[in-house]
């Protein structure tokens, strides 16, 4: 008969785990702040110190059909056929095309402008600009090299409230 002896250590008896003292919270880590990115957010001109300018823009490969009115600028660098009026500015650039009537207070023209500038307070016509059309303004800067088929009125003041542009007028 074998005979063997247990080599087991004394059992000891548990000893409770000390309860928490206060519920363990969990706190969110805090969202970062998203800076807007300086190649999508265009900057600004502002017309006014303390409000800034809003500015519409018809991308290079839009082609657009219908009326534009509003208080902001806009800028086309597409195709747009139809009406602009608006109280900011009108900016058409190299390589687009407007084809319709012009209500802005400045009017550049790089691109093609199939109408008339209606009322402006200053319109410029730069190298490659091209103008088929009848211009009213108060002020005209025209570009060697730019081209126009129309008539142009400048410098007058009249009751459809374009005004010429006084440069160190001593009134």
């Amino acid at each position: 008969m074998a005979t063997w002896k247990d080599h087991t250590a004394p059992r000891l008896t548990p000893t409770p785990a000390p309860e928490p003292k206060e519920t363990p919270r969990y706190d969110p880590p805090p969202k970062p702040e998203l800076a807007p990115s300086p190649a999508a957010t265009p900057p600004m001109a502002r017309a006014d110190p303390g409000l800034p300018r809003k500015e519409s823009l018809i991308a290079s490969d839009i082609t657009i059909e219908g009326k534009i009115e509003g208080g902001g600028s806009v800028r086309i660098a597409g195709k747009f056929k139809g009406d602009v009026s608006v109280q900011g500015d009108l900016t058409i650039e190299a390589g687009a095309k407007l084809t319709g009537g012009v209500r802005a207070n400045k009017v550049t023209i790089a691109g093609e402008l199939e109408g008339n500038v209606e009322q402006a307070t200053n319109v410029d016509l730069l190298q490659s600009g091209m103008v088929v059309g009848d211009i009213k303004t108060g002020s005209l800067t025209v570009a060697a090299g730019a081209r126009m088929r129309g008539q142009a009125e400048f410098g007058w003041e009249d009751s459809k409230g374009f005004k010429p542009a006084k440069h160190g007028d001593s009134d």
